[in-house]
């Protein structure tokens, strides 16, 4: 059996200081919805009880879905390696890169250098992503859809160019028998979403599921917990976001207040099982709490 931990939206906080010129650009706006609504609705104490609970259950390995940072600040950069390092070492936990990891042009590359062990993986060609992960019998497909957008814009992008690289690791790891694992920020159904805050190009990861096939998809950006499912080349494949694991307990923004997902995948016979555990907190009371358990593979 191999236990998969599921973090995302971590929005780093307190934001570190900022300097006026590190405002000339979209951060401006950024930078004003943090005092106007961020700094109270993220809170870093919550943060870290829900890690040292996840901890707890002993995950053999770590997925965190992006948006480590806020406005992708040069501080914010060191500051989320630091974090990742007491999340787990590289080897234990990979990372996908979110909207506000590539807040304003040039800073994502910054981050993915920093980052180093935690954005690498085995690749089909000399692009960075997608890249995977194998951990016994399962293989963690990492893809990026994190890009600069303009002010008003958290949208992400998924081209063809990763279509065709993710549709050849899908199909390379179902061969040999892998239950796979896509990790992406931006949830693969644009439709549903306003189109400024969606995944440009979500027909082409869709295509890539539908073609070659996966067993499991995660993704974070919408602060929710939801379950969903995309076609599949042999039926539906469950797709799980999880609620921002920054979230402060008492955010009356409508978000879903701060938790992690956790999977137990094992094979059964010849057949896949995965089961989801949904921890977090609630809304009435401190604690951490199993929220959910349910089969979905």
């Amino acid at each position: 059996m191999i236990t998969l931990a599921h973090l995302s939206d971590v929005h780093l906080a307190p934001l570190p200081p900022v300097r006026p010129m590190e405002l000339l650009n979209k951060r401006i706006t950024g930078f004003a919805n943090w005092k106007l609504k961020r700094q109270r609705t993220l809170d870093g104490e919550g943060l870290i009880k829900l890690v040292h609970h996840m901890h707890e259950q002993a995950p053999d390995f770590i997925a965190v879905t992006g948006d480590l940072m806020n406005l992708a600040l040069d501080a914010e950069i060191n500051t989320a390696y630091n974090w990742l390092q007491t999340v787990g070492s590289p080897d234990r936990v990979c990372l996908s890169p979110g909207n506000h990891d590539a807040y304003v042009a040039g800073q994502l590359e910054k981050a993915l250098e920093r980052w180093d062990g935690y954005v690498l993986g085995e690749t089909v060609d000399e692009n960075m992503f997608p890249f995977v992960r194998r951990v016994g019998e399962v293989a963690i497909v990492c893809c990026n859809s994190a890009i600069p957008t303009p002010p008003g814009f958290a949208a992400g992008r998924f081209e063809e160019d990763q279509q065709k690289r993710l549709t050849r690791c899908l199909r390379l790891l179902g061969d040999a028998g892998f239950f796979r694992v896509v990790m992406i920020h931006h949830p693969p159904n644009q439709e549903s979403r306003h189109p400024r805050y969606g995944l440009w190009g979500a027909r082409n990861f869709r295509r890539a599921v539908a073609e070659a096939g996966a067993e499991l998809v995660l993704h974070g950006h919408t602060h929710k917990s939801t379950i969903y499912a995309i076609p599949g080349p042999h039926g539906d494949v469950p797709v799980v976001g999880v609620a921002a694991a920054g979230t402060a307990q008492d955010d009356t923004g409508g978000h879903d207040p701060a938790r992690y997902n956790l999977f137990k995948i094992e094979r059964v016979g010849t057949a896949w099982q995965c089961t989801l555990r949904e921890y977090g907190f609630q809304r009435l009371h401190t604690d951490i709490v199993q929220r959910l358990s349910v089969r979905i593979y």
